[in-house]
């Protein structure tokens, strides 16, 4: 059986190189968050790789490029905050994806935010939700490592569209029913 779609429009990537596997991959709407770390060098970061693993016990992943600020971070902290962005909040999205912000609690000057209860990681105001995390295990994977996390503690906010990632480019995932 040919797992391949036949549909004419359809078109094949050959190879696994970056460039067709992020023109691929674009193509995977996800959500947006902010994954941040407390303490005396607090650090926040735009993901957009991040799910839930296990509802029991609950736990969270988020992948973190070796070379990125908050693969430190967290691997020193062992504790992090997630604020899953709504649709408004894609000034904060941009802004820390900027690798030209400043570092530490500077970065979260002039934002609205809560240390956890659990972790101290700022909590953005206004997410649509919020987790806190601890690091349980992490793996290496290319460029890459997979943080698995126990969650300690998660909350949500009202109604209200989403932020997500798609095509390269922001869009707005709406609440409906919520």
């Amino acid at each position: 059986m040919n797992s391949v779609p036949t549909d004419v429009t359809a078109q094949r990537v050959p190879g696994a190189a970056p460039a067709p596997l992020r023109d691929v991959m674009a193509r995977f709407a996800t959500g947006v968050t902010v994954l941040s770390t407390g303490g005396d060098h607090p650090h926040g970061m735009t993901a957009n790789a991040f799910t839930s693993v296990s509802l029991d016990p609950p736990s969270v992943l988020c992948c973190v490029a070796h070379d990125a600020v908050m693969h430190k971070a967290i691997t020193a902290a062992g504790r992090f905050g997630v604020s899953v962005l709504g649709a408004e909040q894609e000034d904060l999205a941009r802004f820390f994806a900027d690798k030209k912000r400043p570092l530490g609690a500077a970065q979260f000057a002039g934002f609205d935010w809560t240390p956890g209860t659990r972790t101290g990681a700022p909590l953005l105001s206004g997410a649509l939700a919020w987790l806190e995390c601890e690091l349980t295990d992490a793996y290496d994977s290319g460029d890459h490592s997979v943080f698995i996390s126990r969650v300690l503690d998660a909350g949500h906010g009202g109604p209200q569209d989403g932020l997500l990632f798609f095509r390269g480019a922001f869009q707005r995932a709406l609440a409906r029913g919520a």
